[in-house]
């Protein structure tokens, strides 16, 4: 139990407020001294849940439309975290909607998930909004996991945490979000049964175990021999950490608040897991539920237990938790890991960190064409009626998450020699509400440098070498610069500011981008891509 600290609450605010400005300003994460600052991964983490198993710590993280979904990270201290992989290699076993020929699900696909370690093997469950439950396992939570299964097609439904009691019994928890035909309610949180393999849900043993407004984010723990059943709900004052406890499963069920938020200055740290370490202290490993242009990041609060509840934050006079902006590493542990961010591509597959935008075209794109380079073969977008939203139907766009640090500098080297008349290809930063494109389209033979801004181009230089490298500054105010070189010695600004932007429940990405609007024809050679956030 860790000890309690009753801190005035004048002095919670003031802390709360230094805090907060450190985050704008850039900190973030081990600073190299035994101390930590929130978020320990400032980019789009959204929708955690974390686990230890022995003495290493796991998480996934929600993924919506991009493949390959349900991202896996792991950290040996909770603050230095890495990626390892990817839980749904093959997103059209979920729905051919999120394949690279339909494009249909911005801000649906993969949603919030649990994962859990018990029977000698990992579990991941995870909803989207119109296909249902799926689930996958794996003895290592790098992969392979199994192909996902679909548990239960259903739609209006989220959050959802599978659970194994002491005597082997499998539950399941979720939300449906949807209005309940019954009660004439919405947000309803049933729990069920599950199949002794985990791939079936007992259907007559539903039993709704709570409802208010907005309750979602579920997770089960057995603590001590009571069962506690965490979610968040929304009040006046935003979404907050809730918590439920019994002696059994089924309830009747004591309730009370975790947390208090405030949206302007904390941004509602609300879904997560609880973890306990091999000394007896708990944290929880939470995201931020207001999403910024970086997407919703990830943080570390410490957890008070008061009278047998676990309290988020650090606990006011009312025994409820606040933000807390920074602490000690709670684990010392001098191999110091990061997010994967930059990629040679001489290994013969994509880095972890690496993630489509959809389900891609697997004929269009190699590694294994041309020795240390990916090979992006252009192929024509998916007709829009949207001004502007080309890249939005544009198949095989290669992305990973931008930081939200004091200093992000992404370059990337391409031979664009073997481009043909109606491609484009480039750097990218890409959200559903603002996107621009940086890099070279080809007409009539001519190459030209081209910056353009949801749909609205400038056009600048004609390129005569093989080769171009492009480039992207950006800093904590999320506002990108481009700049180009036809020597990777030399750079020169092109274009306007852009502002990054968050939407449809994503945060910014940086990418690479290749299309043909004439033709399938066409093709450009990624010789490397680097990317420095100041790790």
């Amino acid at each position: 139990m860790t000890r309690l600290r009753f801190l005035p609450l004048l002095l919670c605010w003031q802390l709360l407020s230094l805090y907060s400005k450190a985050q704008m300003n850039g900190s973030w994460g081990d600073q190299g001294n035994g101390t930590y600052v929130n978020p320990v991964l400032p980019a789009d983490y959204s929708d955690l849940d974390a686990i230890r198993v022995g003495d290493d710590y796991y998480a996934i993280s929600s993924t919506m439309q991009f493949s390959p979904g349900m991202v896996v990270i792991h950290s040996k201290d909770l603050i230095n975290w890495e990626i390892i992989g990817h839980v749904a290699d093959d997103l059209t076993r979920i729905s051919p909607q999120l394949n690279w020929d339909r494009m249909n699900c911005y801000g649906k696909g993969i949603w919030a998930g649990s994962i859990r370690y018990y029977k000698n093997k990992f579990w991941v469950y995870f909803g989207t909004p119109d296909d249902g439950f799926f689930m996958s396992t794996a003895t290592n939570p790098a992969g392979p996991w199994e192909p996902v299964h679909q548990l239960w097609n259903v739609n209006g439904w989220d959050d959802c945490c599978s659970f194994c009691d002491d005597d082997g019994q499998l539950y399941f928890v979720a939300t449906n979000f949807a209005m309940d035909p019954k009660n004439k309610k919405k947000y309803n949180i049933h729990l069920f049964k599950m199949a002794p393999d985990g791939k079936s849900l007992i259907m007559e043993s539903d039993s709704i175990i709570h409802q208010s407004n907005g309750s979602e984010a579920n997770k089960l723990y057995k603590i001590n021999g009571i069962y506690y059943h965490y979610f968040s709900e929304v009040k006046p004052e935003g979404r907050v950490i809730m918590m439920e406890r019994s002696k059994n499963i089924y309830g009747p069920w004591e309730i009370r608040q975790l947390n208090h938020v405030d949206q302007q200055l904390d941004r509602e740290p609300n879904q997560g897991g609880l973890l306990q370490l091999p000394t007896g202290e708990w944290y929880f490993f939470t995201h931020h539920g207001s999403g910024a242009w970086e997407g919703r990041p990830a943080s570390l609060l410490p957890v008070h237990w008061i009278d047998g509840w676990p309290v988020i934050g650090e606990p006011g006079t009312d025994t409820i938790g606040r933000m807390v902006w920074t602490g000690v590493k709670p684990i010392s542990n001098k191999s110091k890991v990061s997010i994967q961010s930059s990629d040679e591509f001489s290994t013969g597959k994509l880095n972890v960190q690496w993630e489509w935008n959809y389900q891609p075209r697997a004929d269009k794109w190699s590694l294994a064409a041309r020795n240390g380079f990916l090979r992006l073969y252009a192929f024509t977008p998916i007709p829009s009626n949207k001004q502007g939203d080309i890249i939005l139907r544009a198949g095989n766009t290669l992305t990973q998450r931008s930081m939200r640090t004091h200093a992000n500098v992404a370059t990337v080297k391409i031979d664009i020699s073997h481009m043909t008349d109606g491609q484009f290809g480039g750097l990218t930063h890409f959200s559903t509400t603002s996107h621009s494109l940086f890099g070279i389209r080809q007409e009539n033979g001519i190459r030209n440098l081209v910056y353009s801004i949801n749909g609205k181009d400038t056009s600048g230089v004609v390129i005569h070498g093989k080769a171009i490298w492009l480039r992207s500054t950006w800093d904590v105010s999320g506002v990108s610069h481009y700049a180009f070189s036809t020597d990777g010695r030399s750079y020169q600004p092109f274009g306007g500011a852009h502002q990054l932007t968050w939407g449809s429940y994503r945060g910014d990405r940086i990418g690479i981008f290749n299309f043909n609007t004439k033709e399938d024809k066409g093709y450009i050679d990624v010789d490397w891509f680097r990317y420095d956030y100041g790790k």
